[in-house]
C-alpha cells in the first residue's frame, strides 16, 4: 500500500485522473539515462511489414466476382429485388419537403460519421 493520501478535489473532478497524473508527473521527473541504448535498440530492429500494393485491388476484384457470380447464381431472386425496389423507389411521390428532408438527414449522417471517424481518443 502507498502511503500517499488521495488528493482531494471538487465534487466535478475526477480524483482518479488527478492521480493518475500526479503519478505520472513522479515518473517523468526521474529519467533514468540509458547511455544511447533505446536508440540502438529502435534502429537495429527490422522494418514493419507491409502489405503488398496488390492485395487491395485484388480484394476488390474477388468481392465484385463474387457478387457477379451470386448475380447469375441466383438471375430470378436478383431481377426480382431489382423489381421491387424500383417500385417501392419510384411508386412514392417527390414533393420539396420530402427532397429537403432527406437532404438534412444525408447531411447530419455524414456530419456525425465524420465526427466519429475524426475524433481524437
Amino acid at each position: 500500500m502507498s502511503d500517499r493520501s488521495l488528493p482531494r478535489t471538487g465534487a466535478g473532478d475526477d480524483w482518479l485522473e488527478a492521480l493518475l497524473d500526479a503519478d505520472g508527473a513522479e515518473h517523468r521527473a526521474s529519467y533514468l539515462d540509458d547511455d544511447g541504448f533505446t536508440a540502438r535498440t529502435m534502429s537495429s530492429l527490422p522494418a514493419p511489414v507491409t502489405l503488398p500494393a496488390w492485395r487491395r485491388p485484388a480484394l476488390a476484384a474477388l468481392w465484385a466476382a463474387a457478387g457477379v457470380g451470386i448475380a447469375l447464381a441466383l438471375p430470378g431472386a436478383v431481377t426480382d429485388v431489382a423489381r421491387e425496389v424500383m417500385r417501392v423507389m419510384l411508386g412514392q411521390p417527390v414533393s420539396l419537403t420530402g427532397i429537403a428532408a432527406a437532404l438534412v438527414a444525408l447531411g447530419a449522417m455524414s456530419w456525425v460519421g465524420a465526427a466519429v471517424a475524426l475524433r481524437d481518443d
